[in-house]
């Protein structure tokens, strides 16, 4: 597994927004708390409680997912992506 900080749009190293790397697939954190699951195959997942969480949490969210939040929430409610407690 390999933790790495996310960049800025300028490209600078950003504090508490990361994306793991493991073997099923890529996963953002924010802070302490998993916002986004991309996994090798199958559907984007999203943490039920904290997805929208703030401005910043979506704003790296959108990064990770390569997508607007108008996005996002068409691909919800179309169920491309799912929402799931990724912080059992």
């Amino acid at each position: 597994m390999k933790v790495q900080n996310m960049q800025s749009s300028r490209g600078a190293t950003v504090a508490n927004q990361f994306e793991i790397f493991a073997d099923e697939g890529v996963y953002f954190q924010s802070y302490s708390t998993v916002i986004a699951f991309r996994p090798r195959s199958g559907k984007i997942q999203l943490d039920t409680e904290k997805w929208d969480y703030s401005k910043t949490t979506s704003k790296y969210r959108n990064i990770f997912l390569r997508m607007t939040t108008k996005e996002v929430i068409a691909k919800i409610d179309s169920g491309e992506i799912e929402l799931v407690d990724l912080n059992k």
